[in-house]
């Protein structure tokens, strides 16, 4: 799995924020005693599960040291645990089951999803979202960069996140399962770079917290510069910045919230 760097995956913290809003908006409003953040990372969000739903034990799960030692300080009164998140299970039933960018990056959906319904209470909700961007150049460029240059042999088996399902597919897996479903696709442009910062290659570093992080992660640090250089050259051609200097990202995430009986 990737190393990530709390503070590289901060750099754009707002932006990553509104997708997390806006799926906790759609959770029911109904009692939530047992919450966990599936993916928790920093635990922003976490803390924000917590304030919103007041009564509730909240627990974040992660499989980042780095990035649970940022949870704990951000949102001190949670409770965190390490977890591969593959072969996570809850040890009771969960009335609320919430995972914000995190289950693009685990395999096989199709067993995946059934098993995380399982681990809600009767009436307990899943909600996710995770993005659907394996068809955009920001994308598609990380795998013909690797698979070119010097750094060939080191990129070779890297373990990137793979292709979620679409909409259609989640809705038929889902459906007969869950008492409501919801799901829905948002594409949002954002605008980075510029006087917004992100320096002059925001689409190379937002990727380098995200996405990029299992190429450079394989790469001696020489090499981990002369990739990094090669992807922004690129995601600058891909994503031409605009007369100011601002540099629009459009992001397309899909959003479910499944109801269990």
């Amino acid at each position: 799995m990737a190393s990530w760097d709390p503070s590289q995956y901060g750099l754009f913290a707002a932006e990553r924020m509104r997708p997390a809003l806006d799926l906790m908006a759609r959770i029911p409003l109904a009692s939530q005693r047992q919450i966990v953040d599936l993916g928790c990372g920093p635990g922003t969000v976490t803390m924000l599960l917590r304030r919103r739903f007041a009564d509730a034990t909240v627990t974040g799960v992660d499989n980042s040291e780095p990035m649970l030692a940022a949870a704990r300080a951000a949102a001190p009164d949670c409770r965190f645990e390490m977890a591969d998140l593959a072969r996570w299970s809850a040890a009771a039933p969960v009335d609320l089951l919430y995972a914000n960018a995190s289950l693009q990056w685990l395999d096989d959906h199709a067993l995946l999803f059934p098993h995380l319904l399982s681990q809600l209470a009767p009436g307990g909700t899943l909600a996710a979202q995770m993005p659907a961007m394996h068809d955009s150049p920001m994308r598609r460029a990380q795998s013909e960069i690797a698979g070119n240059g010097p750094w060939a042999d080191h990129l070779r088996d890297v373990r990137k996140a793979g292709p979620i399902l679409t909409a259609a597919q989640y809705w038929d897996l889902l459906r007969p399962r869950a008492a409501t479903l919801d799901i829905w696709e948002t594409t949002y442009i954002h605008a980075l770079g510029g006087a917004r910062g992100g320096g002059p290659d925001p689409i190379a570093e937002w990727a380098a917290g995200t996405s990029l992080r299992p190429f450079l992660d394989k790469l001696p640090p020489l090499q981990r510069a002369g990739f990094f250089r090669a992807y922004a050259d690129a995601m600058r051609i891909a994503y031409t910045p605009r007369p100011d200097g601002t540099t629009l990202l459009p992001f397309r995430r899909l959003f479910l919230v499944a109801t269990v009986p």
